[in-house]
């Protein structure tokens, strides 16, 4: 069996661990664990299985420090960024067990029998349900918050889906590392193995995905990766969903009366958001569009000088900066000139320089409106609000779209310009920057594609969806239903004969 390797970004040394990569033979022990896994998490119920999720919190935070220091060897990424990560983890499983708590998500309705215009009409009781085993394939930039640790993993366990984990190669020792937190929570419960299983290996997810025990895929990666995992879905006789998170350019707009009013504000908060964990944030601003006038120079200016006074930046592995370098090339070949661009010394490992390009609305092309996944910025230069319409539609839909504005700019072009980005966009940022997500209820993280393939958020409480399906009962007895959909049960909100009936006090 192939020895899974790890390497340290900041100075490029590839070291042997003690995991291997997952073969046949043991992927099949896994998928042969999550049916008794599954019976497991419905005995529990829903408040069973929010004091689980409570628990795992509580692991991956008594383990913190061995966590971040694992995390911190294998993505280069700082303590600060990585202990703060750590605390988002818990709170993503946190929050889970409120969403179990307050039991809505599970959308119970009941129609009571009854005579309607076609005559008699049925009992009917329908609510959402477990998909069933769900395989979570881990980020690279996200070493805890959208990995083993993340919230698809927490969704899928408060679903009451068993969740099998496809560690990201970057940072393998800290998959283990979180692995064993929550196993270690499963145990103190009681539970069997496979509440949660870790495979390693690019052949062992390509497999994990054509497992028939799996019933759902979710991803936060990239188009390409998607698209091998889709490769392998496909060879299945069953067809099963995969939710991915992808690509996003993430547009900003400012216009002149925000520029002139607070253009040293907007140009601080705008580095922060390129530049911030190597740049290599999912809602990294790509493009900002900012008006060829006074405010604008000075915002401009602003922004040339903090980029100017930068250091380098470690990446998280060799194809991440290989990526980013090609694709600044690229950038400038198709008519973008740097603006700044500090000289660094990159090193034994995976250092970049965060780079500032500029270009005219009039040379804004499809081949510069595209991704670049690091600490890269284009700044694209307007004369007139009016262009903006024809620009904003030459780049591609995103997580994000943001909206810079004063009071003297123009009421009408704002509102324009919110349908613009509105129509292309999963969450609308107004005078404030795309990067922290917000862990919360009201939450979408989700867009048109090629930002993610889905209607579906990844993060926030609705993005449990993803892993339950619709079941409906009809005529059933009592003793049979869930305990949602029995008459006298009030713990939660219902839709019952058409009317919202909120839970007892």
């Amino acid at each position: 069996m192939n020895v899974v390797m790890t390497v340290d970004p900041r100075d490029g040394q590839r070291r042997a661990t003690e995991l291997t990569e997952t073969d046949e033979s043991r992927l099949e022990v896994i998928a042969g664990q999550t049916s008794p896994a599954a019976q497991w998490l419905a005995a529990r119920g829903r408040l069973g299985r929010a004091e689980l999720l409570d628990a795992i919190a509580t692991s991956l935070e008594s383990r913190r420090v061995d966590l971040v220091a694992a995390a911190e060897a294998e993505t280069g990424l700082s303590h600060a960024r990585l202990d703060g990560e750590l605390t988002r983890a818990a709170l993503q499983f946190r929050m889970f067990g409120e969403v179990l708590r307050d039991g809505a998500y599970v959308e119970a309705t009941i129609d009571h029998a009854a005579d309607t215009p076609l005559g008699r009409g049925p009992d009917l009781r329908r609510m959402l349900v477990p998909l069933g085993p769900v395989a979570v394939f881990g980020a690279s930039n996200f070493p805890f918050a959208f990995s083993v640790a993340g919230g698809d993993t927490a969704a899928a366990l408060a679903a009451g889906c068993p969740t099998i984990l496809k560690a990201h190669p970057s940072h393998p020792l800290t998959s283990h590392a979180s692995a064993a937190a929550i196993e270690a929570a499963v145990r103190d419960l009681g539970g069997p193995e496979g509440v949660v299983a870790t495979v390693y290996g690019e052949q062992a997810g390509r497999s994990l995905v054509r497992h028939p025990a799996i019933r759902a895929a979710a991803l936060t990666g990239s188009v390409n990766a998607a698209r091998a995992i889709q490769a392998a879905i496909d060879e299945r006789p069953d067809p099963i969903p995969l939710y991915a998170e992808l690509s996003s350019v993430n547009p900003i707009v400012v216009l002149s009366d925000a520029a002139a009013g607070r253009g040293d504000q907007i140009a601080e908060g705008l580095f922060g958001s390129f530049t911030n964990s190597g740049g290599q944030l999912c809602t990294k601003p790509g493009l900002a569009f900012i008006p060829s006038d006074p405010g604008g120079d000075g915002l401009v200016d602003a922004l040339r000088a903090r980029v100017d006074a930068s250091g380098g930046t470690v990446l998280l592995n060799e194809r991440i900066r290989d990526a980013y370098e090609n694709r600044a090339t690229e950038f400038e070949r198709a008519g973008a000139r740097v603006s700044a661009r500090p000289k660094i010394d990159p090193g034994a490992g995976f250092t970049v320089a965060p780079t500032l390009l500029e270009v005219g609305v009039a040379g804004l092309t499809a081949e510069i409106a595209d991704e670049c996944f690091g600490p890269l910025l284009i700044v694209v230069r307007y004369d007139d609000a009016a262009d903006l319409d024809a620009a904003l539609a030459t780049v591609p839909p995103s997580l994000t779209g943001s909206l810079h504005s004063g009071p003297g700019d123009d009421a009408d072009v704002v509102r324009r310009l919110v349908d613009v980005l509105a129509a292309r966009a999963g969450r609308i940022v107004f005078d404030g920057y795309p990067t922290g997500v917000r862990v919360s209820w009201a939450q979408h993280h989700g867009g048109p594609w090629p930002s993610t393939n889905a209607v579906h958020t990844s993060v926030g409480a609705t993005s449990i969806r993803r892993f339950l399906r619709p079941l409906a009962w009809q005529d059933a007895p009592s003793w049979v239903l869930p305990e949602e959909l029995r008459d006298e049960y009030t713990v939660i909100s219902r839709r019952v004969d058409g009317r919202l009936q909120p839970a007892a006090e």
